[in-house]
C-alpha cells in the first residue's frame, strides 16, 4: 500500500546537538502508531519538523507522495496533515459548536465569510452536531470552552482536528492531564476515529500506549532505535535501557 506519510532521512541540529539524527518512517492508511520516548528524545522537534512549524536541516516529508518539506504549517493542513497539542489551545469564550464551525469553515474556504453567520449554515451546523454527538458533546456545543471540564475539552480538540478532514493525525498526549475517571472517554473516541484515518500518537502513558497502538516507535537521543509490534517493544535491549526500564520488567514478571 501506498504510504499516506513519509518522512525520510530528517535531520535538525541546534548548536552541533543532532536533535532529530537521521530519522525515517513512513505510514499507511489506516496505521495506528504510537511514538515514545524519553524526555529529551526529541518528539516535540520532530513533530514540529513534519508539521512545518520548524525547518529541517536535511531530509524530506511527503503526504500522499507528495514533497511538502518547504510548505509552511497551513500548507499541511490544507494536505491532511492536522495535530493536536500536548496542552489545550482552544478558546475559553468560544463555545465548542464555534470551534467546529471555523475548523469546518477553514476547511471548505469559508472562513473569511462572517463568521456569526455559521447558525444559519445548515451544512456546517450539521456537520457541527455530527461531529460533537460522536464525541459526547452536543448537549455543550452552546457552553463557552471555560464552562467544560478539562476531558471534554481534549475531545473537543479532537473534533476540531477530525472538521478539518485530515489525512494523518498526529496526537500530542491526548490524554494528558486528564483525571483518570474520563480517560475512558478519551480511549473511546481514539477506538472510534476513521478507519482509513494514519494516526501517530505521541504518548507517555504506556497503559495507554499498548491499548492503542498496532506499532510502536521509539526515538532516543534524536534517532529511532525500535520500529515494531507493541509485544515485541518490551523485549528489545535497548528501549529497555533508553526507556522502558521498570514498566519493562513488571510487564515481563506479569
Amino acid at each position: 500500500m501506498q504510504p499516506i506519510f513519509e518522512v525520510r532521512n530528517l535531520k535538525r541540529a541546534f548548536g552541533g546537538l543532532a536533535v532529530t539524527n537521521d530519522v525515517s518512517l513512513s505510514m499507511a492508511p489506516g496505521d495506528r502508531v504510537a511514538l515514545i520516548g524519553p524526555n529529551g528524545a526529541g518528539k516535540t522537534t520532530f513533530v514540529n519538523l513534519v508539521t512545518g512549524n520548524l525547518k529541517p536541516d536535511s531530509g524530506e516529508v511527503r503526504i500522499g507522495g507528495e514533497v511538502v518539506t518547504g510548505i509552511d504549517a497551513i500548507g499541511r493542513v490544507r494536505r491532511g496533515l492536522v495535530r493536536s497539542f500536548q496542552v489545550t489551545r482552544l478558546f475559553a469564550d468560544m463555545t465548542p459548536s464555534e470551534h467546529v464551525a471555523l475548523a469546518v469553515l477553514q476547511r471548505t474556504g469559508r472562513a473569511g465569510r462572517l463568521f456569526g453567520n455559521f447558525l444559519g449554515m445548515p451544512d456546517v451546523m450539521a456537520e457541527v452536531a455530527d461531529l460533537l454527538g460522536k464525541l459526547g458533546l452536543r448537549e455543550l456545543m452552546h457552553r463557552k470552552v471555560s464552562e467544560i471540564a478539562y476531558g471534554q475539552q481534549r475531545l473537543l480538540e479532537i473534533a476540531v482536528a477530525l472538521a478539518l478532514k485530515p489525512r494523518v493525525l498526529l496526537l500530542d498526549e491526548p490524554a494528558a492531564g486528564v483525571p483518570q475517571s474520563d480517560t475512558g472517554r478519551i480511549e473511546q473516541a481514539l477506538a472510534d476515529l476513521p478507519a482509513d484515518l494514519a494516526v501517530l500518537m505521541i504518548e507517555h502513558d504506556m497503559d495507554l500506549v499498548f491499548r492503542f497502538a498496532k506499532r510502536v516507535v521509539v526515538l532516543a537521543a534524536g534517532a529511532i532505535i525500535f520500529d515494531g509490534s507493541p509485544s515485541d517493544v518490551t523485549k528489545d535491549l535497548r528501549v529497555r535501557e533508553a526507556y522502558l526500564g521498570s514498566y519493562a520488567n513488571a510487564s515481563h514478571a506479569a
